[in-house]
């Protein structure tokens, strides 16, 4: 896993994304009406941030201190966790769980199962894991931004 530069990526997305509506996955994730979520691989907190500014309560976890520096800085409200989403332990569930961009590309290679898995621990009995991936493709900075 390469480690990131939160304040780096956030230019990045900030330049690509400018005169762009940014909120495609927030718009999604609020089809499903949930009172909590959980932002898995939340990175400098695009989304979590809009989830919370929209009034829900949201966690967002990712494995890079940097880039939860760069999302703290952007915003006091939301809770920040770091810690591997294999591994992750909150001792609570949501009603929607989260991996917007394509999170699991971005994992070391052979964990895809044990992130996923990491993540429906945390979902409610009657929760929804959202996340979107393409088998057998890695993303590492350059890629990202190829």
């Amino acid at each position: 896993m390469t480690d990131w530069d939160g304040e780096d990526y956030q230019r990045r997305i900030e330049e690509r994304l400018a005169g762009e509506d940014p909120h495609g996955e927030v718009r999604f994730v609020e089809r499903y009406a949930p009172k909590s979520v959980l932002d898995a691989g939340c990175g400098t907190g695009r989304v979590a941030i809009e989830l919370a500014r929209r009034g829900y309560e949201v966690v967002g976890a990712d494995v890079s201190e940097s880039m939860l520096a760069t999302a703290r800085r952007l915003d006091t409200t939301v809770c920040w966790v770091c810690g591997d989403l294999a591994e992750l332990a909150l001792g609570r569930v949501f009603d929607v769980v989260v991996m917007a961009g394509n999170v699991p590309l971005y994992t070391e290679p052979g964990t895809t199962a044990a992130v996923v898995a990491g993540c429906a621990r945390h979902l409610a009995a009657d929760g929804v894991l959202i996340t979107g991936f393409q088998l057998g493709q890695r993303y590492d900075l350059a890629t990202y931004d190829a």
